[in-house]
């Protein structure tokens, strides 16, 4: 019995060495990696709403940032006959931007809805930012918009039961239509 321990406690040291190395060597790669000059990722944690100050709200998820080109395919036939298809850019537009939270008290996002529902579109048209922040609240990306106007707001509710073992989250998603996304930080 004291044997087979002896020899479990050799193979934990070796494990423990080997992980010491392993992230040793890691450690060791990541600094030469950033004093060469390259740059990880950003890590957004948060993403702030601002839009003219009307609507200001901290939000959990971003997507959709960028524009994109249709593509028009204009077949063309050479001095030989022979037919090929070119592919040129198309119509520039601009994706609808989502940004999804927590359900809050704060009503600005419904409130600007609303002026879209209601018919007041001219109104609803708003310029902002969209402002990524690392886990220190430090900004890292900036984007602003023009002409924006929220052209869809989702409640999702939770149903969390009495005999639910693990609660849930409301999450309130706004998609915003803009006419320009422009990246500035």
């Amino acid at each position: 019995m004291i044997k087979r321990m002896k020899s479990d406690v050799k193979y934990v040291v070796f494990g423990v060495l080997i992980f010491a190395l392993a992230m040793g060597f890691t450690l060791a790669n990541y600094e030469s990696a950033n004093a060469a000059g390259r740059e990880d990722p950003l890590v957004g944690f948060s993403y702030a709403l601002d839009v003219q100050g009307m609507v200001t709200g901290f939000f959990s998820e971003a997507n959709n940032f960028g524009s994109e080109n249709e593509v028009v395919e204009q077949k063309v036939v050479d001095s030989k006959g022979k037919e090929t298809v070119r592919k040129l850019p198309g119509r520039l537009k601009w994706l609808d931007v989502t940004l999804k939270r927590g359900i809050t008290s704060n009503m600005d996002l419904a409130k600007w809805r609303q002026m879209v529902e209601r018919g007041n579109i001219a109104g609803a048209r708003k310029d902002g930012s969209i402002v990524m922040y690392d886990k220190t609240m430090k900004e890292v990306a900036r984007w602003n918009f023009e002409r924006a106007w929220p052209s869809k707001l989702i409640f999702n509710p939770v149903a969390v039961s009495a005999t639910s073992l693990s609660g849930g989250m409301a999450i309130e998603s706004i998609t915003i239509s803009a006419e320009l996304i422009t990246r500035v930080k």
